[in-house]
């Protein structure tokens, strides 16, 4: 066990030791790969034709262009139509959409909760008709959790 040292700090140590031992091999230069000859690099020569051939062998790979139509210019933007049923928004008109019956259990309740956010739900809407959407969901949240109520503990 080591004290006062760092396992990182001896093995370190340990290389160094190691290297220190080992019989240091002059460094011929660093760009050069043991084992390969300089005959192995070939010397380039700069033409410039060269630089237009490689140019040329790129566009050739190009497909051709197409002769397409000019698009249309964007349309003016249609304004949006609101839905007959966010127009509706009155409690009693929302508790009629609802359909909610004395006899409607927990189970029944929740699938017309679902349903209604279904139809109904903010994030189904353009941005303008949002704020009746929350409107909507809101009131009918009220109606199915007054409902809930009604049905005492569970």
């Amino acid at each position: 066990m080591l004290f006062g040292k760092s396992l990182f700090q001896s093995v370190v140590e340990r290389l160094a030791e190691e290297a220190e031992e080992a019989d240091p091999e002059p460094i011929v230069s660093a760009y050069r790969v043991s084992g390969l000859s300089s005959g192995f690099v070939v010397e380039s020569v700069d033409h410039a034709p060269a630089e237009a051939f490689r140019l040329d062998a790129y566009l050739a790979l190009m497909p051709e262009p197409m002769a397409e139509p000019m698009p249309a210019p964007p349309a003016a933007p249609v304004k949006p139509v609101l839905p007959d049923h966010l127009a509706r928004l009155s409690i009693e008109e929302i508790a009629e959409d609802l359909d909610l019956k004395a006899e409607d259990d927990r189970e029944r309740l929740g699938e017309k909760r679902r349903a209604f956010a279904r139809q109904n739900h903010p994030d189904g809407h353009h941005p303008d008709f949002r704020d009746k959407a929350t409107t909507r969901m809101k009131i009918a949240n009220l109606l199915v959790d007054e409902a809930i109520r009604r049905l005492g503990p569970a």
